[in-house]
């Protein structure tokens, strides 16, 4: 069987990581990089907050190299849709045909991701789809996928839960309605060893502090989002 040449869109965390081992396991695809997007000015990744020396470490570990798309800090959709289409076209010219994703149920970003890329001739792959997400977390928990929470909103949840492993007490003590995969941005992680590594990729967690971000709304009101982070250091 002929493998389609591929690039992974790779955030460092957790379904990242499981869709990538599922890719490879497939057998279907040729990876040639894993594409991520950094925070122009504080060079850590959008959401997780993974500085790009870790995610570079992360990509050494897995011996696929690192891709990073610098992105302004508080640029626009059509910003960030600019420089993914610049970043998509110049992997069409090498021969990538296939953009793979970890989404897991979120409809509305996977049809934006096949609007976006449809018009280049690559198509959209995502090895976590259309399973539940208990499915998903069970099948998570045996893969030896290793993450830490870096991420979280302070509404749903304290300080201490930044670093804590992902395993079976973790999701036993979520608030109720939480996702367990956190797909609806509950939480966010860094995976730093398991299947997919050759190495354990170091890293230092350091106190959890907080910050705080004001977003407007469809209504045109303004609301204020507050997250615990990981000081995630190499």
């Amino acid at each position: 069987m002929e493998r389609v040449k591929a690039v992974f869109n790779w955030s460092g965390g957790k379904d990242s990581a499981h869709a990538l081992l599922r890719a490879l396991k497939s057998g279907r695809y040729e990876i040639v990089a894993l594409l991520t997007t950094v925070n122009r000015d504080t060079r850590r990744s959008t959401m997780h907050g993974i500085p790009l020396p870790l995610l570079q470490a992360q990509a050494a570990s897995i011996g696929i190299p690192l891709h990073a798309v610098d992105l302004a800090p508080a640029g626009t959709m059509e910003d960030y849709g600019a420089a993914m289409a610049r970043t998509a076209e110049r992997f069409k010219r090498q021969g990538v045909r296939c953009f793979i994703f970890g989404d897991i149920f979120l409809h509305d970003v996977r049809t934006y991701r096949e609007r976006q890329l449809a018009p280049l001739g690559i198509e959209v792959a995502e090895p976590l789809w259309g399973r539940s997400s208990e499915a998903v977390m069970r099948e998570f928990l045996g893969t030896g996928l290793k993450t830490v929470v870096v991420t979280a909103p302070a509404d749903l949840f304290g300080p201490e839960t930044i670093g804590r492993r992902i395993d079976r007490a973790f999701l036993d003590s979520l608030p109720a309605g939480t996702d367990p995969n956190g797909e609806n941005g509950e939480y966010h992680t860094f995976c730093f060893d398991g299947p997919i590594f050759r190495r354990p990729v170091p890293f230092r967690l350091g106190d959890p502090f907080s910050r705080s971000y004001d977003v407007r709304l469809d209504d045109g009101s303004t609301r204020t989002y507050t997250y615990w982070f990981a000081r995630l250091e190499a």
